[in-house]
């Protein structure tokens, strides 16, 4: 059994028409010390994260954490298990994903080996071997399943980008900006993640356009002007 369900999950990777769909129940059987995310029941292989990629997850966590220190709400890193249907049979799971960083309110929606149902907020890193894969697959994974706020963190573009869900249910940036300003947290009461030290420690020298600092400067002067 266990042979075929790893031939399974090959010819799933192998192909991209019409894979064979596996459960969360199949996922949890295959043991080959790899990483997986499970997208309508089809298998997915996580890339190993770069050193970039952990030290910018460590450093929005310890800013989450101290924010949410004394709060219902609760920030976890990967690798740790979504199960976005929230099913409560494994066999009838089919979406399972491991967010870079996400907070969870409900508290019970967390178990002792997952989380089951939507976080409130889902934080993915951007790096070149995933950028289809959380631009395309995951967002419209979490639109689906109604997180509530997503953003997509850069590093080779140096930008974030928020995305909140509608009343409706779809997906609306709610802002834009550079990798080292300060971004607002739309689900949490008076949270912000600030980077700009984190990009000062790493030497990540952010390169901005020419309008942008044109913007900035006429924002300056007239906050200026109100002032005098």
């Amino acid at each position: 059994m266990e042979k075929e369900r790893k031939e399974k999950m090959n010819n799933n990777l192998a192909m991209d028409l019409e894979p064979e769909k596996i459960s969360y129940a199949d996922l949890l059987k295959v043991d080959d010390d790899k990483r997986y995310e499970l997208i309508d029941g089809v298998p997915y292989l996580m890339a190993s994260p770069s050193v970039a990629h952990q030290e910018i997850v460590g450093e929005i966590y310890y800013q989450l954490k101290t924010y949410l220190k004394g709060k219902k709400c609760r920030v976890f890193i990967s690798p740790l298990d979504v199960k976005l249907s929230g099913a409560i049979d494994n066999n009838e799971e089919f979406n399972v994903v491991q967010p870079d960083i996400m907070v969870v309110c409900d508290k019970d929606k967390i178990t002792e080996k997952n989380i089951v149902g939507a976080p409130d907020l889902a934080i993915e890193i951007l790096s070149p071997s995933n950028i289809r894969h959380d631009r395309m697959r995951k967002l419209k994974l979490y639109q689906k399943f109604g997180v509530r706020e997503y953003w997509m963190v850069s590093i080779e573009e140096q930008n974030i980008m928020v995305l909140t869900l509608s009343e409706e249910g779809i997906y609306q940036i709610a802002e834009a900006c550079y990798l080292d300003e300060k971004v607002k947290v739309n689900v949490l009461d008076n949270c912000f993640v600030d980077l700009r030290e984190f990009c000062e420690n790493n030497n990540i020298v952010v390169e901005k356009s020419k309008e942008y600092l044109e913007l900035m400067a006429k924002e300056a002067e007239e906050k200026e002007k109100t002032q005098q």
